[in-house]
């Protein structure tokens, strides 16, 4: 298998400009410079002409590279910001949904380069930035292939289950149908050569170049979060009724036996109430229950920074501020709200069906990012929450409602944060892999 190349949308504009900062071809013409693209009834405007689609290939692949101007990073998240970011590869712009879109074509492991330096800190250390180029490139050829099969048996995918009492949904990057990834933390996050990238990085991809993780004769779809709270989740409890052998419960902790370790084996059953409630409100030991700077600097660029309780947090609304944030965040006015009543948990404790109990409406949602969607302006940090009520009205309305919860992210394969701790105490990558992919094996599919 030679390596391949991967489509990663990166802007979504009416309009789109972008600097050509050494000769590019479009269609045999030469361009360079400051460019301008527009959405017009369709097409693409660019030069006073329309065009259905265009693509800027460099001439020195290696050396050449481009900028896009006012690209938004972390999406929907509590750091939202736009910043110009710089490409290596070629540029297409596409019509997508009455926008354009701008989208880089450029090789795998360029690609990896830029996904660990900005994933995490180019200071990580060298076994956990290993670690982490095997499981982004397991992830990504594993989507490749994935989308590959749904075109060919021309089937839909579909997120989305309702009725008149639920309303189940979730994200994954099949949203995307003319590109293979996007470039945000909805899939991975990509921000070209604009992360200054460093030789621990570019040695990491290489020691690694064309490993991924294998089961079952297929390549891994290998998930990972900032940090799972201790527990790791199961794959169908946060998109498709999917389960994955490699991807299943079990305490993000070992035990040294000597040269060894074993994982721990003391993880209490968090689809249950009781256990979960207990779990998520005491403090148990784990790798990623951590705060050590110098480990979390090497996960956490410095916006992840702003970031400081994430292994256990809380956050607290009025009834007004709540019943509001509802409204806004779902379109459905559930009046005030009465109770956030857990209804299904996964094996981390978080949540995939939350019923939300109002004056007006009762409906329960789910899966997991729908709940931290609906609870946030921007996301809670996990699914894996209790909810203490208080200031009852003398009809039984909270005034005040305050969640506790742990972890931030979907919890679901490698945690980062535990990485990082398992990185610091002496394990090598391929420990580090097969402690959050369980069963499964490394291996090379091109050289």
């Amino acid at each position: 298998m030679k390596e391949p190349k991967v489509h990663v949308g990166i802007l979504f504009e009416p309009q789109i400009e972008f600097t050509l900062l050494a000769p590019y071809r479009q269609d045999g013409q030469e361009v360079n410079g400051n460019q301008t693209v527009t959405f017009d009834h369709g097409r693409i405007l660019w030069q006073g002409r329309l065009y259905d689609e265009l693509l800027f290939e460099p001439e020195d692949e290696q050396n050449a590279s481009f900028e896009l101007h006012g690209v938004t990073i972390g999406i929907n998240f509590h750091w939202e910001r736009k910043e110009d970011q710089r490409f290596q590869g070629a540029l297409r712009i596409i019509v997508e949904n009455d926008k354009l879109t701008a989208v880089n074509v450029i090789r795998v492991e360029d690609y990896l380069t830029s996904v660990i330096s900005s994933e995490m800190s180019a200071t990580a250390s060298l076994e956990l930035l290993k670690a982490h180029a095997v499981i982004s490139r397991s992830w990504l050829l594993a989507q490749i292939n994935k989308n590959k099969e749904i075109v060919a048996k021309h089937t839909d995918y579909k997120a989305c289950t309702q009725t008149n009492d639920e309303l189940i949904r979730w994200f994954d990057r099949e949203d995307h149908t003319r590109f293979d990834v996007c470039a945000d933390d909805h899939c991975q996050r990509y921000q070209g050569i604009t992360r200054a990238s460093t030789d621990i990085v570019r040695q990491a991809i290489q020691a690694t170049r064309g490993q991924v993780l294998m089961s079952e004769g297929k390549i891994c779809d290998a998930r990972f979060s900032k940090c799972c709270g201790g527990a790791f989740e199961e794959f169908q409890y946060c998109w498709e009724n999917t389960p994955y052998s490699y991807l299943r419960k079990q305490r993000d902790w070992r035990i040294r036996q000597g040269n060894t370790s074993q994982p721990a084996t003391d993880l209490p059953d968090l689809t249950v109430e009781a256990e979960a409630d207990r779990w998520i409100r005491t403090s148990p030991e784990s790798f990623c229950n951590t705060t050590d700077k110098h480990i979390l600097s090497q996960v956490l660029n410095n916006y992840d920074q702003e970031t400081t309780d994430f292994y256990r947090w809380r956050v607290e609304y009025t009834q007004d501020e709540l019943s509001a944030l509802i409204l806004k965040r779902s379109g459905i006015d559930y009046g005030q709200i009465i109770d956030l009543v857990p209804v299904a948990r996964g094996t981390s404790g978080r949540l995939w069906k939350l019923k939300i109990v109002g004056t007006k409406r009762t409906l329960t949602i789910g899966k997991e990012l729908e709940i931290r969607h609906t609870l946030s302006p921007s996301h809670l940090y996990s699914s894996a929450f209790v909810v203490d009520k208080s200031d009852l009205s003398p009809e039984g309305i909270p005034g005040r409602f305050t969640l506790i919860g742990a972890g931030w992210g979907h919890g679901v394969g490698l945690c980062q944060i535990g990485a990082a701790v398992m990185g610091e105490q002496g394990y090598k990558y391929d420990e580090i892999l097969l402690h959050y992919y369980i069963g499964a094996s490394i291996e090379p599919i091109y050289s």
